[in-house]
């Protein structure tokens, strides 16, 4: 059983939902990611999604294009975020998964890839643009290695694709709560927990659900039908104001613990 699926595991047994945070790997370097990916492992993270830098990430907002923009500015490419991985991997057991564009991957090549993230510890990939027959080769190569192809849905995926996309798919499903890029907004839509049942209908993965989650009323509202909630734009925002300040790590723990008090104070070691 992979981490994630045994992590998910853990969740159902005790009873509880999963939280899932996004940061892009080198933002604002890559010394500060490690120690950021560990202060949220330290906090409970259930997994943990680093972003692959990309020059056009179309399902991006502002905040996250900015900070994959910093990372690129600083040299950090796919390799980085493997090695960062085999460091992180060295201290901690939280689930990693990659988030990516496929044109970065293509560029490192599918199988040499599906070799190092395995090799680094990394237990999932998921590719934001990789469709139908495109997932399927993919899903497969990343499978022979090991890792979870993990795969977004949205609310205009329609049952058919959603049937699809969930045979090609591991780890879990990412349900994007609502049409549009990443962004924290201060409502979540109604339309993610209708996804979410559909979801359910055609595969029998945990559903977690992201786009604009950034509170923790969104966050107990997502866990009231989904199985984790994911948060990227409101800590890619907070590590932004941070950089300024100084002691970036320190600042998203505190964020983040008072995002989430009661997964902070559990002290959970991942």
């Amino acid at each position: 059983m992979s981490r994630i699926a045994s992590r998910f595991e853990e969740l159902r047994s005790a009873g509880r939902k999963g939280f899932i945070p996004f940061v892009s790997a080198g933002d604002p370097d890559l010394e500060t990611s490690f120690r950021i990916v560990l202060a949220l492992a330290d906090l409970g993270a259930d997994i943990i999604e680093l972003g692959v830098p990309f020059s056009d990430p179309m399902a991006d907002g502002p905040t996250i294009q900015a900070s994959s923009m910093r990372a690129l500015a600083n040299g950090v490419r796919l390799e980085d975020v493997i090695e960062l991985s085999r460091q992180i991997r060295e201290s901690s057991e939280v689930p990693i998964v990659l988030f990516s564009y496929l044109n970065p991957l293509y560029q490192y090549g599918l199988e040499r890839l599906a070799h190092d993230a395995a090799g680094s510890g990394i237990d999932g990939i998921l590719v934001t643009d990789a469709v139908d027959e495109e997932a399927a080769e993919i899903g497969a190569i990343f499978r022979s290695n090991g890792l979870d192809l993990i795969s977004l849905i949205a609310p205009t995926t329609s049952d058919e694709r959603l049937a699809k996309i969930a045979a090609n798919a591991n780890g879990f499903l990412y349900a994007v709560s609502r049409a549009g890029v990443t962004g924290a907004r201060s409502e979540t839509s109604s339309a993610a927990e209708e996804l979410v049942r559909r979801a359910r209908a055609v595969t029998d993965l945990p559903v977690a659900v992201g786009f604009g989650i950034s509170t923790s009323g969104q966050i107990e509202e997502v866990w009231e039908y989904a199985d984790a909630a994911v948060v990227g734009s409101a800590i890619v925002a907070e590590i932004e104001r941070a950089i300024s300040l100084g002691n970036v790590p320190e600042r998203v723990r505190a964020f983040v613990g008072s995002l989430l008090p009661a997964v902070a104070n559990t002290g959970t070691e991942n």
